[in-house]
């Protein structure tokens, strides 16, 4: 596939230290600079439990590695365009390995993703067949969630049935909403038997009001797993791209029949 340019979400300096919650301040000239520091950890300490902590942490320190990726503009090749707008874009990190980057325009606002991403997780496979359950083990404040997923099992499929353990996290800069995932351990949920525990590397889906129109939404996604098993890289490298069109597919289903009941 040919290398593209992609546009900068967060354009700016991004001095980092993910595991130390080192947050710098961008550049006056981004379009996520304010007169106050990156986000710091946004929670009381007392409140929770070392366990809590931790959770939230990474949570941070994920968005923190997510924003940085963000900003790189080269090394991208294309995967896929579909005719509705879905491009997906990969590129090679050092840490992660293959990462994934679909953009599209949904014609829905904002807030109204928000809420079918976030806070009504647990609905999510009422409308997104790929899903058989998603469950909230625990919500840690009110910006990160313990969750556990289970995919659906259908035949034919590749891959086979996966269960995942995720913190989920989310920030809102401005008009913006950031919402990360990355695999966790959990006590609450420890592997299941029978059952092939898969590891989300990195997930981050920007939302962004499309300038101009404040109705319709830029849809950013980052997405880095490893599905464990014994499946052929090229196979994974494969369907996660396709795997994001499906689901941007199942969304803009579910998002129409909501507005055409």
């Amino acid at each position: 596939m040919g290398c593209c340019s992609v546009r900068y979400i967060g354009d700016g300096l991004l001095k980092q230290r993910c595991s130390g919650l080192d947050f710098s301040k961008v550049r006056e000239d981004s379009d996520l600079s304010s007169s106050r520091p990156w986000p710091e950890l946004r929670v009381n300490s007392s409140w929770f439990s070392n366990t809590e902590l931790s959770y939230v942490n990474q949570g941070e320190a994920t968005l923190c590695e997510a924003l940085g990726i963000l900003q790189q503009q080269d090394g991208w090749q294309t995967e896929t365009y579909q005719g509705k707008g879905e491009l997906v874009l990969s590129t090679v990190l050092p840490r992660l390995g293959k990462v994934f980057r679909m953009e599209t325009v949904l014609d829905v606002p904002v807030d109204q993703l928000y809420y079918e991403l976030f806070e009504k997780l647990e609905q999510m496979p009422e409308w997104n067949p790929t899903l058989s359950r998603v469950k909230i083990l625990q919500r840690i404040g009110k910006d990160t969630l313990l969750t556990h997923e289970i995919t659906a099992q259908h035949p034919g499929n590749l891959i086979g049935q996966r269960d995942f353990v995720s913190i989920r996290h989310c920030w809102k800069k401005e008009t913006t909403v950031y919402l990360v995932g990355t695999a966790t351990h959990s006590e609450f949920m420890p592997m299941q038997k029978g059952q092939v525990r898969a590891e989300s590397g990195l997930s981050c889906i920007v939302l962004q009001p499309l300038e101009g129109d404040q109705c319709q939404t830029r849809f950013t996604w980052l997405l880095c797993m490893d599905l464990k098993g014994w499946i052929p890289k090229s196979i994974i490298n494969r369907l996660l791209p396709q795997s994001q069109v499906d689901f941007i597919r199942y969304l803009r289903q579910h998002l129409s029949t909501k507005a055409h009941p």
